[in-house]
């Protein structure tokens, strides 16, 4: 099974919990190529033949990121914009039809902030992305998701061991989930 993580994070240099996950999921799954927009697109400008190449190769997709403003940070919507192209991943010569598609994401807020009568729950707020896999006939897996990472003072060590932990924890539940795909 061919794995494709696409990294989200628009600066993983100043990411703890996203840039502990990606490394734990390149320790776990070694095979899985991971692409980091932030490092290959500094300029913002998206090779397109090769983003659309890499998902062409793959039997499943990842996008790891952090959810910005109840949806996906710019770089990330950026690369979707550029390469979801009509043609390649919708429309009558699509290509990305029967792939799978796992959203691996960390949220500011804590879990409370995402029931119904605050701002929507985690299921309500991913309906346009569910609504993107479906449009491209990709196969929309069940999200692995932590709730209340934020930015932590580079100082605060005990904090910082605490979101190192709750990230490998994430990326160990996204490499479950992954490897049960496989049997």
């Amino acid at each position: 099974m061919n794995i494709l993580i696409i990294s989200g994070h628009p600066n993983l240099a100043q990411s703890v919990a996203n840039q502990a996950i990606l490394n734990r999921l390149a320790e776990g799954l070694p095979n899985a190529e991971i692409r980091r927009l932030d490092t290959l697109y500094s300029e913002n400008a998206i090779d397109v033949a090769s983003e659309q190449q890499a998902l062409l190769n793959a039997d499943v997709i990842v996008w790891q990121f952090p959810f910005y403003w109840y949806s996906l940070p710019a770089l990330l919507k950026k690369y979707l914009d550029d390469v979801f192209l009509h043609g390649f991943a919708h429309g009558s010569t699509a290509k990305l039809g029967g792939k799978k598609l796992l959203l691996s994401f960390t949220t500011g807020a804590p879990e409370q902030a995402y029931i119904a009568d605050a701002m929507g729950n985690i299921d309500d707020l991913l309906l346009p992305l569910k609504s993107t896999a479906k449009l491209c006939n990709l196969e929309w897996l069940p999200s692995v998701y932590t709730h209340g990472i934020s930015y932590i003072a580079r100082t605060d060590q005990n904090a910082l061991d605490a979101q190192r932990s709750q990230a490998e924890q994430h990326a160990e539940r996204v490499i479950a989930q992954l490897q049960a795909l496989e049997k």
